[in-house]
């Protein structure tokens, strides 16, 4: 798929806008509610499905269904993400009017990341053969681990990269507004913030891996992989605030989300067998139908559970 450089530049600036008006928006730190979020996440869904009819009239029907398949493993790996944020979010005691700000930064710095991981896979893919091999093995061993190990404790403010920041530069341990660093005693220190920032987007440096990897299965087109990874990562906010109270609803979504990754694999290293590349019709069905049966199964699941848990449940990915 041939994308001239101002189509780059277009979908570049549509996100810069997005992100611009979103800020804009949230300049004032009120916390966001349940109603909010929600017309947010429709917002960002609808934009996301658009881009795809957009890539159907301008590039056919195979461009759009690949980008369509990209968006939605995205958008389910999301709600993983969610559960680690919440997490990191209760560890730190996170004042509810300020996690917006965090995840905002977040949001950038996951999309920065990701477009490195996208050359760099793609390029990999291209020169390489046998890269299809060790990223579909990788994948597989992901969706394992996700599967049997999900519950796996984790604990953010043990993070390598959390102590790591605070050993090097000097931290406040509490909180000053919205600031991610303040002037004490004449120097520049950073607040409890920063530290909740890092550690929201050193976790999602690993979860960037397999999910860049998951689509770069279905396609190598870096414009398509960016598009849907980019889509699906601007509601990652509003996904969070909508399902943040809902999490203990969804006790079996991992084992939906560990299958779309094995599948992920298992279909990236067909792809340099004498088998080929799965049709994208056949990747749509899979994905749609894996999400409809572990979601249900979820809710079914827990339909008599009195009340909410007092922690959400880390999950482990990467």
């Amino acid at each position: 798929m041939s994308v001239p450089w101002w189509a780059w530049a277009a979908l570049t600036a549509a996100i810069a806008v997005m992100l611009a008006v979103d800020l804009f928006l949230h300049r004032d730190n009120h916390v966001v509610g349940f109603r909010e979020a929600a017309v947010w996440s429709g917002v960002w869904i609808a934009a996301g499905l658009a881009f795809g009819a957009l890539l159907w009239v301008w590039q056919g029907d195979e461009a759009a269904g690949a980008y369509y398949a990209g968006y939605l493993i995205e958008k389910a790996l999301s709600v993983d993400n969610v559960f680690v944020f919440a997490l990191i979010f209760t560890s730190f005691a996170v004042p509810a009017a300020y996690q917006h700000k965090v995840l905002f930064w977040g949001v950038v710095g996951a999309l920065a990341f990701r477009l490195v991981f996208i050359f760099v896979g793609a390029q990999l893919l291209e020169t390489f053969f046998w890269t299809a091999y060790v990223l579909g093995l990788f994948l597989v061993y992901t969706g394992w681990k996700m599967a049997f190990r999900h519950d796996a404790e984790m604990n953010p403010d043990r993070n390598l990269v959390v102590r790591l920041v605070r050993r090097i530069i000097p931290t406040d341990a509490r909180y000053h507004g919205d600031r991610f660093f303040i002037r004490a005693d004449g120097r520049r220190v950073a607040t409890l913030l920063l530290v909740v920032l890092v550690a929201v987007e050193a976790t999602d440096l690993i979860f960037a891996v397999d999910s860049v990897a998951a689509i770069l299965a279905i396609t190598t087109s870096t414009f398509i992989v960016w598009a849907a990874n980019a889509f699906a990562v601007l509601g990652l906010r509003s996904l969070y605030f909508c399902l943040a109270g809902l999490l203990r609803r969804f006790t079996k979504l991992h084992y939906g989300l560990a299958f779309l990754l094995a599948f992920a694999g298992v279909k990236l290293v067909l792809s340099e067998t004498p088998v080929g590349k799965l049709p994208i019709p056949l990747t749509l069905g899979v994905i749609v139908a894996t999400l409809v049966v572990s979601i249900g199964w979820s809710l079914a699941a827990t339909r008599d559970d009195p009340a909410p848990t007092d922690e959400p449940r880390a999950a482990t990915r990467g």
